[in-house]
């Protein structure tokens, strides 16, 4: 049994796991108390952040001058776990002004909300002044905000309790809406009342269902409760962070949570098409789940890299369109995936995807199952490989292998073999240097142009013959021997 196929038949997702609290690092001092009404009083534990250099360096800064300044949010969070923050944000007391007077070089990135980026060495450290937000009409926005001097205050306008800690080396965390408890506990929370959370930024209900895929944890039950409520208000929403939101759903190490989503009624809102897919059966030897269910298990068999990860969450949405049951009860699903790739591009532009992610991740739809039940030989390879794209065919690997394993058992072994060797097919053509593009392609168009052909349209066709030549004799791939054969074709 080759390599291939031993880890080809394994089918293991990519799927990470829950942090072990006993790995939290630990020293220093926790400061958390309890909101009236909370569940624990203020409790002290030994947890040491390192916060970088130039983080430090600002958040001591404004103390010198007199200003409370902690890290806070998803950095403080991060660290707890033992993860290396992505940005390292900061709240202080002082105002926007006097921040700006600190520093010899600042950008007024939001001063009507606080903000201001200090920078340090070419490096951005976002800077905000404790603030309490005006009504939220907009479902996004708050009208107005006022600042504050009170860090509770600051906190308790956040949206999950794991991203409402702050932390500075004199203090240690300050954590006074139960993160702590809730990271240990594997609990995902909205700080206060979530209804309100939800209402003043819809878009924290993607929010709160992306942190339960990212950390593979829970959705507290009035939390969860909140989001069915809410759930219609994301439609408020742009695409631009609906999308955003989505895209870090699915690369993270749960793409699964998917499911919490339909169950919610949030892809009702921002992914219709899923919940079709879902409703929609699979009653074939070949498939034991629903379309949707099927979709949500190949999620985890490919790596979570954004254009494989959404390519899988796209490959069958064409099937509910096309579904059909003959007079065995048997389901057909003809032309799926060319009704799919015309799908997925409708969905990703309603979503704002760049034009080369929509490129990329239609082909994927488009071809997913192409040669399926084929047994390939080098000649079909290269007519794929010209027929796909040489960018997109290995990726194709990738998905029919998570394809197969979220499928039923039947005949797996047998594709996934066949699968391998359309791999070593593929890796046969690559090591022979076979010409499977124009690009690759002996002869040139200016080469015609000196053999005597005129531009225009028949240069073209001339040179798509040449390469239909070469597809099925790739030995003849020489200047002379096509420039002969164009010589032919004049005659």
């Amino acid at each position: 049994m080759g390599l291939l196929t031993a880890f080809f038949r394994q089918c293991m997702p990519w799927a990470g796991t829950r942090p072990a609290v006993g790995s939290l690092p630990k020293a220093g001092t926790v400061r958390r108390d309890s909101e009236k009404g909370g569940r624990e009083n203020a409790v002290e534990r030994n947890i040491r952040i390192t916060v970088p250099p130039k983080g430090k360096y600002i958040i001591e800064a404004i103390q010198q001058a007199g200003f409370q300044a902690y890290a806070v949010g998803g950095c403080v969070r991060d660290s707890i776990l033992g993860r290396e923050p992505q940005d390292w944000d900061i709240t202080t007391s002082a105002p926007p002004e006097q921040v700006k007077a600190l520093f010899p070089r600042t950008i007024d990135t939001g001063l009507q909300h606080g903000t201001v980026t200090v920078m340090l060495q070419g490096e951005g450290f976002e800077v905000t002044t404790y603030r309490i937000d005006g009504a939220y009409e907009d479902s996004r926005h708050p009208s107005q905000v006022t600042f504050t001097p009170d860090l509770r205050e600051d906190l308790r306008r956040r949206d999950l309790t794991i991203n409402a800690m702050a932390y500075n080396d004199a203090e240690g965390l300050v954590d006074l809406f139960g993160g702590m408890a809730d990271l240990e506990k594997g609990i995902v929370r909205c700080v206060g009342d979530p209804r309100e959370r939800f209402r003043e930024d819809a878009l924290r209900i993607l929010r709160a269902i992306r942190f339960s895929a990212q950390l593979g944890y829970a959705i507290e039950e009035g939390t969860a409760a909140a989001i069915e409520e809410l759930a219609p208000t994301l439609n408020k929403i742009s695409a631009e962070r609906i999308q955003a939101e989505l895209v870090k759903l699915l690369v993270s190490p749960h793409p699964e949570r998917l499911r919490t989503a339909y169950d919610m009624g949030v892809t009702k809102v921002v992914l219709p098409e899923f919940d079709r897919a879902w409703e929609t059966p699979q009653n074939h030897p070949h498939h034991c789940y629903s379309v949707g269910e099927h979709t949500l298990r190949s999620l985890g068999f490919v790596e979570p890299d954004r254009v494989l990860r959404l390519a899988m969450l796209l490959h069958d949405i064409g099937k509910p369109a096309v579904h059909t049951v003959d007079q065995e009860g048997r389901s057909h699903f003809h032309g799926h995936a060319e009704v799919g790739a015309r799908m997925a591009e409708d969905i990703l532009r309603r979503l704002k995807f760049d034009n080369d992610t929509i490129h990329r991740v239609c082909r994927l739809v488009r071809y997913h199952d192409y040669g399926n039940g084929v047994e390939m030989d080098i000649r079909l390879a290269r007519r794929a490989m010209h027929r796909m794209g040489e960018e997109c065919f290995p990726a194709i690997f990738a998905i029919r292998r998570a394809d197969i394993c979220a499928q039923s058992e039947y005949l797996r072994r047998e594709k996934l073999d066949m699968l391998e060797r359309w791999q070593g097919l593929y890796k046969e053509i690559l090591d022979k240097d076979q010409c499977v593009s124009l690009k690759a392609l002996a002869v040139k168009g200016s080469d015609l142009l000196a053999a005597g052909w005129k531009p225009g349209k028949e240069l073209g066709e001339v040179l798509q013959r040449l390469l239909e030549l070469v597809l099925e004799e790739p030995e003849r791939n020489t200047k002379e021997a096509l420039l002969a054969a164009a010589e032919e074709y004049r005659r």
